[in-house]
């Protein structure tokens, strides 16, 4: 997977009907939250084997455990076939945040680093914002 040069409000613009409201809306609460950071698409095979694009905001650089350093973003937003998923990069006290507030954001599916949803009526919207402003703080 690699920053690609796709403009993300055109991706946007090109999902289904039925999807395209609700990234528009989550993009812009993660947008004002990871404002001045980059918006720009990652796009090609993602772990697992599948091939993904997704819109990531900020920028963080991760050692690894044989010491290379990999670059990726703090929060993605992406569209599966049929749920919409946000990946949480930031960790606190070695669990990922997804899974701290897993429990409080709602009907959702955890994931490591992963929440997946089906629309943004089954998320708690005030719980996804804290919990988005705690990965800024941590990523920062």
């Amino acid at each position: 997977m690699r920053i690609r040069d796709r403009p993300v409000d055109s991706f946007l613009a090109g999902l289904p009907e039925q999807f395209r409201a609700g990234m528009s809306a989550l993009g812009a609460l993660i947008s004002g939250i990871y404002a001045n950071q980059p918006r720009v698409m990652w796009e090609g095979v993602f772990w697992g084997g599948t091939e993904q694009s997704i819109i990531g905001y900020g920028d963080l650089y991760q050692p690894r455990p044989k010491g290379e350093v990999v670059h990726w973003f703090a929060v993605g937003l992406a569209l599966q076939k049929e749920h919409i998923s946000i990946y949480v990069n930031a960790a606190k006290d070695r669990k990922y945040l997804g899974q701290v507030y897993g429990s409080r954001l709602g009907k959702v599916k955890i994931g490591a680093a992963s929440i997946g949803f089906k629309n943004l009526s089954a998320l708690d919207m005030d719980v996804l914002k804290g919990m988005l402003i705690e990965a800024k703080t941590l990523t920062d």
